[in-house]
């Protein structure tokens, strides 16, 4: 079993910065990447669309809708990443979760139930 654990969400102004945190414990066999997703009032229940994934060998991609304005990056600890997000809108409101991925061709897709995810509020 996979342990997911994210932190960083604040409520912020729009504009504002915030830095999400990711770290996944366990029985972690080699994966493809780990990424970043969230769930916002837009979504329907229960589902979450991608934000960003990153890759063991380091490559980086993105949606379109946060494309410029947020990082993920790896961090020294093995299983950790982060989402610099920058720039944000009231639009980027909602509950951030990651997780551990496969692809199925060139579509990440998570391998774990999520967690708890990290909460993020951006006011007008």
């Amino acid at each position: 079993q996979v342990q997911l654990v994210e932190s960083g969400g604040d409520s912020v102004q729009a504009g504002g910065s915030l830095r999400l945190s990711c770290t996944a414990s366990g029985s972690i066999l080699a994966v493809d990447a780990m990424g970043w997703y969230r769930h916002t009032p837009r979504n329907p229940v229960g589902e979450r669309e991608i934000v960003a994934h990153i890759t063991t060998g380091g490559f980086r991609n993105y949606a379109d809708a946060v494309r410029g304005r947020f990082t993920i990056s790896r961090g020294n600890a093995k299983n950790t990443i982060y989402l610099q997000m920058n720039e944000l809108k009231p639009e980027d409101s909602g509950s951030y979760y990651c997780n551990l991925l496969e692809y199925e061709g060139a579509t990440p897709v998570a391998l774990w139930p999520w967690g708890q995810g990290t909460q993020v509020t951006v006011s007008p």
